[in-house]
């Protein structure tokens, strides 16, 4: 599946690429379509930390708590809920790569 991070995504939505990840929510462009689990978004090698970051922030963010399930969220663009802890869990794995002392396999 391609991300919506990718040019041919942006081109198809008439974005010019290439396009920040700030420009692209400011048009509509959802950019965690394709991502399956936060564990994709840690992976993606089109981001910068930073974009990442926002991201899996929104992931957190309890404005994509599943109703009545305080435990899951659920970001627009996704197949399913994924639990708060992996999205935590994938956060502290960034900060790790970005600081360089990431020991897990790739």
């Amino acid at each position: 599946m391609r991300l919506a991070t990718t040019p041919q995504i942006f081109a198809r939505q008439g974005i010019d690429a290439p396009c920040t990840i700030r420009t692209a929510l400011e048009r509509g462009v959802r950019p965690a379509v394709g991502f399956q689990n936060p564990e994709d978004v840690v992976r993606d090698p089109h981001l910068t930390f930073r974009e990442k970051r926002e991201i899996l922030s929104s992931w957190a963010s309890d404005a994509s708590a599943v109703q009545d399930e305080p435990r899951l969220r659920w970001l627009l663009g996704t197949v399913e809920p994924v639990p708060w802890q992996d999205v935590i869990a994938a956060l502290k794995r960034l900060d790790a790569l970005q600081a360089g002392r990431d020991d897990r396999p790739q």
